[in-house]
């Protein structure tokens, strides 16, 4: 009888672990609606090819997918996660190895859901919860643009690092249904088509939120727009702190205007600041070949988010040093750093950025100060020419301990509060960093 019993009731929980199992399958393995499913004859208009060269600056997508010195969009950059190394896939209109057997729909769902053919997910390193905003015109432009004016390279895509079972990938439609959007960008009727061309650009395929959004404990952005105050607030990443792009009077673009936005995107510096770290590379090979009014949109729409005056205090206001100061790190800046910052800390405007007031030495985060200190930063090419100054690394002249003095002394002097740095903050950004490379890196898409 309580055997009887026992198959009965274990009958009654498998049905619905086995109904359970049929659902998640389903779900993990579906694909995408895609509005070009029934489209079977596609455009190549050489225009439409063109405006999605344009589309691919703007959404920098040469800057995962290349290597420099190889054929652009081939792949092979390896990207690091908490999981292991992955590498960005070749998406070349090579047949064997890339996207050459892709249509339009396989194209659209791969880059706005992040779903290759065969139900394949892709790691949401592709950015697409930001993609997914772009128009259907522009993914057609794009999907033109690939096949017709990217040269198909034969090289093999290489294998991710993360080990089974981490490498399984259906979990991760788990994490797009509760992480990433399913619906392009819709117009806020409340604002003008300036506003609203500013909020597609960097919520969309500019991917602004990749780097300067925080991310929750599931590595997801912890905001995609301007309805989530996280959104754009500044983030640690790869061993930089991207900073806020709000209008903090500090740690955001509070002090910058629309038109000073508009000139560090277009000639990579102003008054404020010059491209370093990670911007450099989308300096280098997007926004320098924006549109001037696709550039004034950003800005607009950029000084439209309101800063958080609790986390940024009292407005920054310069402090002069009148005399010579004992503090340790004072004799380094002047021999090291002062020839171009300025022993006053103003720099030369606009080809040697200002220490003070810098957001380095302002916000809490200091990684992105050690950083450059220790590797230096990479070339920044306007126009196809590289500039006659950059940033040198330390990494072999200053030891940690010299390092952290000279910096707990630029971010605490000429009103500066970032706060002191600690050389062992130093030593551990010196095991896990590479010296920046000298050579431009920009890359010519054909």
């Amino acid at each position: 009888m309580n055997n009887r019993r026992f198959a009965r009731t274990a009958g009654w929980l498998v049905l619905p672990c086995v109904v359970a199992a049929g659902v998640l399958a389903w779900y993990v393995t579906r694909q995408p609606a895609s509005p070009f499913e029934q489209q079977q004859s596609t455009s190549f208009d050489p225009a439409l090819v063109s405006r999605g060269e344009y589309v691919a600056r703007v959404s920098d997508c040469v800057a995962c997918h290349s290597l420099p010195g190889k054929t652009p969009f081939a792949g092979g950059l390896e990207m690091a996660t908490p999981l292991g190394a992955i590498h960005a896939t070749n998406i070349t209109p090579d047949r064997e190895h890339g996207i050459g057997t892709y249509s339009l729909a396989d194209f659209d769902r791969a880059v706005r859901h992040g779903v290759a053919p065969g139900g394949r997910r892709l790691y949401p390193a592709m950015p697409y919860p930001s993609y997914v905003k772009l128009s259907d015109d522009d993914i057609q432009a794009l999907y033109a643009f690939f096949m017709k004016g990217v040269q198909p390279a034969n090289e093999p895509n290489l294998p991710s690092g993360i080990p089974w079972p981490l490498n399984l990938r259906w979990p991760i439609a788990l994490w797009n249904g509760v992480f990433a959007p399913t619906a392009t960008y819709a117009a806020k009727p409340g604002q003008d088509a300036l506003w609203n061309r500013g909020a597609y650009i960097v919520q969309g395929p500019g991917h602004c939120g990749s780097c300067h959004t925080p991310r929750g404990l599931a590595f997801n952005e912890k905001a995609l727009d301007e309805s989530g105050a996280p959104f754009l607030a500044g983030a640690l990443l790869d061993g930089w702190y991207a900073p806020s792009l709000r209008q903090g009077h500090n740690t955001g673009l509070g002090r910058w205007s629309e038109e000073q936005i508009v000139q560090f995107l277009k000639t990579g510096r102003n008054q404020h600041a010059v491209v370093y770290g990670s911007m450099t590379e989308a300096f280098n090979n997007s926004t320098q070949f924006m549109q001037d009014d696709d550039l004034a949109a950003i800005a607009r729409y950029l000084k439209s988010l309101p800063g958080d005056p609790q986390r940024d205090g009292s407005p920054w206001q310069y402090q002069a040093v009148t005399a010579r100061s004992d503090a340790p790190g004072a004799h380094t800046y002047a021999t090291r750093c002062a020839s171009c910052h300025g022993l006053d800390g103003k720099g030369q405007p606009d080809w040697m950025p200002p220490l003070a007031g810098a957001t380095s030495a302002l916000a809490t985060e200091n990684a992105s100060a050690i950083n450059i200190t220790l590797n230096g930063s990479q070339r920044v090419v306007t126009a196809g020419m590289p500039d006659a100054y950059r940033m040198p690394a330390f990494r072999e002249q200053l030891s940690d301990q010299e390092i952290a003095d000279v910096l707990s002394y630029v971010r605490g002097t000429w009103g500066n509060h970032g706060g002191a740095v600690d050389a062992k903050a130093v030593s551990k950004l010196r095991g896990h960093t590479d010296p920046a490379s000298s050579s431009p890196i920009i890359l010519h898409m054909r």
